[in-house]
């Protein structure tokens, strides 16, 4: 059974409640093949997916944490500098095998301030014995609050490709179009994926995306098997508070 049935099992495809899931997690032994921990940076958009992403790292074995910020979680644009002040601490204490920046919709700026950030990023995940991973965002609907900074954010994966590819293997880009394709897109199969807003995710794209983000880390640490959706997509989390709005 694929994602949409298991979600419409579960009825994650209905309305959302503005509560948090009750269900709760165990914490994860130590995962195979290198990836031993997985640290989360991005907007409200990554806290979002990373309540489904907590149950299916949890079902694979792997220890993830998200830091990902309500108000911004960018390294370069606005916050910026508000987030580096404490973004080193906490991705040193996090100790991390593979730090995961899901590139934000603030991420605003020149390419050579967006690939001046994305250098800083990488020598600070480096110094913590980390690789990066970086992951494009899903594109979104354009309010007029976004609408004049389209251009930047178009371009801000091409400036994070160009730090992967001078970082000797220390960086990757993964795009997720295959997760969301070229346009925001409200639902798949008739049911929601993405929020009314324009931005953020619904409970099926939150799933769709761990169950892609987890194929794609497969693909790069041979030890590391992903547990089927079966074992995490029930677990009660599309009650969380992050879904209000599908």
């Amino acid at each position: 059974m694929g994602l949409t049935g298991l979600l419409l099992l579960a009825g994650l495809t209905g309305a959302c409640s503005d509560t948090t899931a009750a269900t709760e997690r165990p914490a994860a032994t130590p995962g195979k093949g290198g990836l031993s921990t997985v640290l989360l940076l991005g907007d409200s958009v990554a806290a979002g997916q990373a309540v489904a992403l907590t149950e299916a790292f949890a079902a694979s074995d792997v220890r993830f944490q998200s830091v990902a910020s309500e108000g911004g979680g960018n390294v370069v644009g606005p916050f910026a500098d508000k987030n580096w002040a404490k973004l080193p601490g906490q991705i040193t204490a996090a100790r991390p095998s593979v730090v995961v920046y899901q590139i934000t919709t603030y991420d605003w700026g020149s390419a050579q301030e967006q690939q001046a950030a994305y250098r800083r990023l990488l020598g600070t995940v480096t110094d913590a014995g980390a690789k990066l991973v970086f992951v494009t965002a899903p594109p979104i609907r354009p309010d007029d609050f976004y609408r004049p900074h389209l251009a930047e954010m178009g371009r801000a994966p091409a400036s994070a490709r160009a730090v992967a590819e001078s970082s000797g293997g220390r960086a990757v880009v993964l795009d997720a179009g295959a997760v969301w394709g070229d346009k925001y897109q409200r639902t798949r199969d008739g049911k929601p994926d993405r929020s009314t807003d324009g931005i953020h995710t619904c409970p099926q794209g939150a799933a769709r995306f761990a169950n892609w983000l987890l194929g794609e880390l497969a693909g790069r640490y041979p030890g590391f098997t992903p547990a089927e959706p079966t074992e995490w997509a029930n677990t009660g989390w599309s009650a969380d508070k992050h879904f209000v709005g599908c």
